[in-house]
């Protein structure tokens, strides 16, 4: 019988380029986005039935009680709520969560996905983490690469080298330019980089061990000395001293032992307000209306509001968020623009907006 895989679910991006929607207190994974379900609720649904364990959360100290209210709504028991006392990057999170299970067992499968993307197609992704998992329990570090859908400049590309439905990662390219992106696109090599992965426990510990060893150090510290009271694993303060830095960087790019499955899932990260334009439905003049709007004239625009009355007229391309007393007003082709105006309102010092 086949061991049965723990999901993790990585629940600590903040969701900066969806203000003032996505905020710290309730990040975008615990909004509806994409259905009627919040987008953590889905991707713990993706991974429920025989062949996984309950899954394993980590978060923000602050959204411990929202992730487990949320899962509960989908009569889902997280086996742990592992919390940062800080955010750190995606490597010491990666890292506790390896510790966390290689205490359960050395040879425990866990599969990482990040809690606020979109799948489309749910079939595709259990087939690619079952074609994965001959590798992944023979000790590789399995990535999910993702089948691009464009040149996408905004996302890391991995290349693989090799035969098979399981291939040797032979380089990762971190946000290209178009040109570069476009080749890339056109090269069955690639895929996107979207930080999915699958491992057994130990193996991964292991290899942060040897090529991390001050983020191993630090998580594994932080796990030891953590807080548990019932489902709650609250990370000690040793978690403070590992550097902030990226899984890709502090070991996949690093290891000899990284391997890649191509993954058609449909899959979407929505990162800023323009993905969620493309990914919502239009009235016949392309725009995405959510609440009390009115467009007369418009075409391809976003707007939505949690209360006022939004009248847009004569306009094309731009995005209005109206969000618990906060309007936001920017390009729909400008996703950097929100994270700038996040950063000139923490520069003002309006914490309170964020």
């Amino acid at each position: 019988m086949s061991r049965k895989i723990i999901p993790v679910l990585m629940s600590g991006g903040a969701g900066t380029r969806l203000w003032p929607l996505s905020r710290t207190a309730r990040p975008k994974q615990f909004h509806r986005l994409g259905g009627s379900n919040t987008l953590i609720q889905d991707t713990a649904l993706r991974l429920t039935g025989e062949g996984f364990e309950p899954p394993v959360v980590i978060c923000a100290a602050s959204q411990a009680d929202m992730a487990r209210e949320q899962l509960a709504e989908v009569a889902i028991a997280p086996a742990a709520i592992i919390t940062e006392p800080a955010p750190r990057n995606t490597a010491p999170a990666s890292v506790a969560v390896a510790a966390y299970g290689a205490q359960i067992d050395p040879d425990a499968l866990m599969v990482l996905l990040h809690a606020d993307n979109l799948v489309a197609d749910v079939g595709a992704l259990l087939a690619a983490i079952e074609a994965g998992r001959a590798a992944a329990e023979a000790g590789e570090i399995v990535l999910l690469g993702l089948k691009p859908t464009g040149p996408a400049t905004i996302y890391g590309y991995i290349q693989a080298t090799g035969q098979g439905a399981v291939r040797k990662v032979a380089s990762f390219v971190e946000k290209p330019d178009l040109e570069t992106a476009q080749r890339f696109v056109a090269d069955p090599d690639y895929s996107w980089n979207g930080g999915m992965f699958m491992f057994k426990a130990g193996a991964f510990l292991d290899q942060a061990r040897l090529l991390a060893p001050e983020v191993a150090a630090a998580a594994e510290a932080a796990l030891a000395g953590a807080h548990r009271a019932g489902d709650l694993v609250a990370l000690g303060e040793a978690f403070l001293s590992a550097p902030s830095i990226a899984i890709d960087v502090a070991v996949m790019e690093k290891t000899d032992r990284a391997s890649v499955v191509e993954a058609d899932i449909g899959w979407a990260d929505i990162g800023n307000w323009g993905a969620l334009w493309e990914l919502s439905p239009k009235t016949a003049s392309g725009d995405a209306l959510e609440g009390d709007v009115v467009a007369v004239e418009t075409r391809d625009c976003l707007a939505r509001t949690d209360g006022p009355v939004v009248v847009l007229a004569g306009v094309e391309d731009i995005v209005v968020v109206v969000e618990n007393g906060v309007v936001l007003v920017t390009r729909r082709d400008a996703p950097t623009a929100v994270r700038a105006g996040v950063d000139a309102l923490k520069a003002k010092g309006r914490g309170d907006l964020l």
